[in-house]
């Protein structure tokens, strides 16, 4: 399940990355109970080991189903089952919802913990958006600009995928992040105290883009291909294994707690602005 098109309706811009096998399948994938990879692929939950692939359950199943529908609303449900307790052992309902407003589209994670203990998650968006949008334009027409100056170290991340103990500092008092082919060369930029809560795409020429308001997530994720032609902005709320992970669980990095028959919600939105 995953967000697959954004499309002007004056003017025939696309501006979800369509996906690639040759280059990257995915278009928005969504992450839960994950965000990142786990380290050797398995976590100790209450003693107990469990795998489940980078980025969780949610990411290539066709088991969220369509629950209702307007014109300018989506709503899909994942229930957990037999198979999903045996990679992660929390009774959930996931629903995601799409709400078109104008020029706005709001997605809404609603987690509920239908189980009788407190229910350990982390959840992420990964939605890629096409650079250029235009023929004749290039990668380097483009840059990030944060709603804040920061000053900002991302989390290396290392060659198996795991979060590594050193950083690199990228945002250096500034709110402007250039794009170009090489940015994401060691893997993505990953942020974990930013000031800004919002994020837009800019072109040097026609201005500003599309932004991505991120408010209930406190991690930040960039990524792309090294030379493919888009830019993933992430929100998220929990990050990969570090190197140096001990397995457990409850420990990781922005792990949620979800007291027992509780639900919340967690929304990022999308703005088209040009």
């Amino acid at each position: 399940m995953e967000l697959s098109s954004i499309k002007s309706s004056t003017t025939g811009i696309e501006y979800i990355w369509q996906g690639d096998s040759a280059i990257w399948a995915g278009q928005a994938p969504v992450l839960f109970p994950i965000v990142g990879a786990l380290k050797e692929g398995f976590t100790l939950i209450a003693g107990k080991k469990y795998e489940m692939p980078k980025h969780g359950l949610i990411r290539n199943s066709n088991k969220p189903k369509l629950i209702e529908q307007t014109d300018t609303f989506l709503r899909f449900r994942l229930t957990s089952d037999e198979e999903s307790l045996q990679n992660y052992p929390f009774q959930f309902q996931f629903d995601m919802v799409f709400r078109l407003f104008d020029k706005t589209l709001t997605i809404e994670h609603h987690i509920s913990n239908l189980g009788a203990n407190v229910m350990l998650y982390s959840i992420g968006a990964h939605p890629a958006f096409n650079c250029p949008l235009r023929e004749g334009e290039v990668y380097e027409d483009y840059s990030l600009e944060f709603a804040q100056v920061e000053l900002a170290y991302t989390q290396l991340v290392d060659p198996s995928g795991l979060i590594g103990l050193n950083q690199r500092l990228v945002l250096d008092n500034t709110a402007k992040l250039p794009l170009h082919p090489h940015l994401f060369v060691d893997d993505a930029l990953i942020f974990k105290q930013l000031k800004s809560r919002e994020v837009t795409i800019k072109h040097k020429d026609k201005g500003d883009i599309l932004s991505v308001n991120f408010e209930d997530f406190d991690y930040l994720g960039l990524w792309a291909k090294p030379e493919a032609p888009f830019v993933c902005i992430e929100p998220w709320l929990g990050i990969g294994d570090s190197s140096d992970s001990n397995h457990q669980f409850a420990e990781k990095d922005g792990i949620m707690k979800l007291e027992a028959n509780r639900s919340e919600m967690k929304t990022y939105s999308i703005t088209i602005i040009e």
